[in-house]
């Protein structure tokens, strides 16, 4: 059978105008409830599939005491094949609904883990650039793969509690009506059981946190390595790095047992318990045969579902340990999934001017309309800054909030330090949400960017910086990922960009496919690739940084002529102190601790500024000398 989950509208939809309901972040337990929420309809089902499953093991017991005494004891034939008859009948029931429940909780479980990833991805891009600011990649990845799958399992083991519960209800109500003392004591057997192991739980449920945020960490770390692998190797830092993660990973393990010894004691106290529970069935079973008020055969019953009922015990206790586990994933993921975008669009948007210039009042920078503009700066992070502010970016100035929760903690130490965790989220998204309040300072024409919506602002400036990232996928995929352009458009794309190299190593051309991130790919083939992207978006403007800092001069020379002759007639900016960019600019800006001090022609420039000059000179020195 091949089934596929609902798709998940949460955080977007694809008419874009209808959002579906966001999830519950105001603690974990509301937030395990909205997810059950989003199942209500098929975890019922599901219970009602359960308990006809166990059909056999509800009636079978009662039925088959009853041919005893009717069809052995009273020597009747024809009881014991009517017993016999029903037996089958209910057996067949229970083999049918058991395939049914089955398919019910894989698609429920399904739904579950596919539902949390695709809500992180839908987070991913409702945030952007603003979630890294509020939490560890590493958590975020975590949230996505492992939490997912805790709550598939939560999904999952409650329609079958549920199933168990109503079947134990059924149980006791059969028993109390032969035997109100036997009764009593099956209906009171299973709270009392679950009753003494949870005290167990709460040194469970703090191991369990430790080894999740262990594993976040290792999954951060390993994050950082792969993407400076390249870097790593070439300062001989691969070791070092090795060693750390190595020691991470043992770390990780050793949370792990610790939480796994933690959880294999409470099986073992379910199955001690269970079985504790059935010797004192069958000795309270066998004092009321004696006593001559039960039959044989309601012994025989007694048994019966005196060994059923260690199912529904054992699974009580499961249920215990996957909430448990489920109550830390959901810690974890509304911390995901509770901050809001900082971004408000305003009640009046105005519409912004493509061929207006780009002006950025903090600075005193401007792109005339239509004119390829280097920025140059002694100082890289201000250019990069200034691109920030030109296509309404916040800056990379804040740590991200761990849910790491520091070993040894607990109790009210542990509540302090989630309340000055969440108190850290707050001042970072008051923060977002002043600096994205009132005027942005930058602006196309006569419009700050502020007073138009976001959406009109993506589309009509694009910023690529040295953060920009390759999926996995084709080439096409990577160059055009809205598959908007047309072949002579996009190789045109890959021509400016010098990136026709890939193109021609790749089996299969536009349909050879990348790797994650490009990992198959070398530094300056990744950044060609990038490059080839933001000039194939076609954007009236389009902000670049440091776009060619990973290629040699000549490649550079190549891409720097060809950008500026695709680019003719619309409004450029790079971000870049290269020389081989200069000659082909129409004007150059000096930024000196973020602000405009001199600008003109870069031969100009290069005559009567010294400032410029100096900056300019020493890029050419670091460039011979590498």
């Amino acid at each position: 059978m091949r089934d596929f989950p609902p798709l998940v509208t949460t955080f977007w939809s694809p008419e874009g105008d209808r959002v579906g309901a966001p999830p519950d972040t105001r603690s974990p337990g509301r937030f395990l409830l909205w997810m059950l929420r989003q199942q209500t309809a098929l975890i019922s089902i599901g219970v009602g599939f359960g308990v006809l499953w166990q059909l056999p093991l509800i009636v079978g017991p009662w039925v088959f005491g009853r041919a005893i005494d009717a069809g052995i004891v009273g020597d009747d034939p024809l009881a014991v094949a009517v017993g016999a008859a029903v037996l089958l009948v209910v057996t067949l029931i229970g083999a049918v609904f058991g395939i049914s429940l089955h398919t019910l909780v894989v698609r429920s479980w399904l739904i579950s883990l596919y539902g949390t990833t695709k809500m992180v991805t839908r987070k991913a891009a409702q945030m952007g650039h603003v979630l890294p600011r509020r939490s560890p990649t590493g958590e975020i990845l975590s949230v996505a793969s492992s939490d997912s799958d805790e709550f598939g399992a939560m999904t999952e083991i409650i329609a079958r509690a549920g199933s168990q519960l109503v079947s134990f209800l059924a149980v006791a109500a059969i028993v109390m009506y032969t035997s109100p003392l036997l009764g009593v004591t099956v209906l009171l057997a299973a709270p009392v059981l679950v009753g003494v192991a949870l005290p167990f739980l709460r040194p469970l449920h703090g191991r369990q946190e430790l080894e999740r945020t262990r594993n976040s960490d290792l999954t951060s770390m390993a994050t950082d390595i792969v993407a400076g692998l390249r870097i790593l190797r070439g300062i001989g830092g691969e070791r070092t790095f090795g060693r750390n993660y190595a020691a991470q990973s043992q770390s990780s393990r050793a949370a792990g047992v610790g939480a796994g010894m933690w959880q294999a004691l409470i099986e073992a106290l379910g199955v001690l318990f269970s079985g504790v529970f059935l010797v004192l069935l069958l000795w309270l079973g066998t004092r009321e045969v004696l006593a001559g008020r039960l039959t044989i055969g309601q012994l025989v019953s007694f048994l019966g579902y005196g060994l059923y009922l260690i199912g529904p015990i054992r699974t009580f206790f499961e249920f215990a340990q996957k909430l448990t586990r489920a109550m830390v994933s959901a810690r974890k993921a509304i911390a995901i999934f509770e901050p809001a975008p900082p971004w408000r669009d305003p009640d009046e948007p105005l519409r912004l001017d493509p061929a207006a210039g780009l002006t950025d009042g903090r600075s005193g920078f401007t792109a005339h309309p239509g004119e390829l503009t280097v920025v140059v700066s002694a100082v890289p992070d201000e250019s990069a800054r200034l691109a920030d502010r030109l296509g309404r970016y916040l800056p990379p100035d804040t740590d991200p909030v761990s849910e790491e929760l520091e070993e040894g903690l607990t109790g009210r130490a542990a509540r302090r330090a989630r309340s000055e965790r969440a108190r850290r989220r707050a001042e970072i998204a008051a923060q977002d949400a002043d600096r994205t309040r009132g005027p942005w300072g930058a602006s196309l024409g006569d419009v700050d960017l502020a007073d138009a919506t976001l959406a009109d602002v993506r589309r009509t400036i694009l910023v690529s910086d040295t953060g920009s990232q390759l999926f996995a996928g084709t080439l096409q995929d990577a160059v055009d990922p809205h598959r908007r352009l047309t072949r002579r458009e996009a190789e045109e794309a890959l021509l400016a960009a010098n990136a026709e190299d890939v193109y021609d190593a790749l089996p299969g051309g536009w349909q050879g496919e990348l790797e994650e991130r490009g990992r198959g790919l070398s530094g300056g083939q990744r950044q060609r690739v990038v490059l080839a992207r933001a000039l194939g978006s076609d954007a009236p403007v389009l902000v670049l940084v440091e776009p060619t800092s990973a290629v040699d001069a000549h490649t550079e020379a190549r891409i720097a002529e060809r950008v500026a002759r695709l680019r003719a007639g619309r409004t450029t900016v790079v971000c870049t102190v290269s020389p081989l960019w200069l000659h082909h600019a129409d004007r150059v800006v000096l930024l000196d601790g973020g602000l405009v001090v001199a600008e003109g022609r870069h031969d100009d420039l290069l005559a009567g500024d010294p400032a410029y000059r100096a900056v300019v000179a020493r890029a050419i020195d670091e460039e011979v000398l590498s």
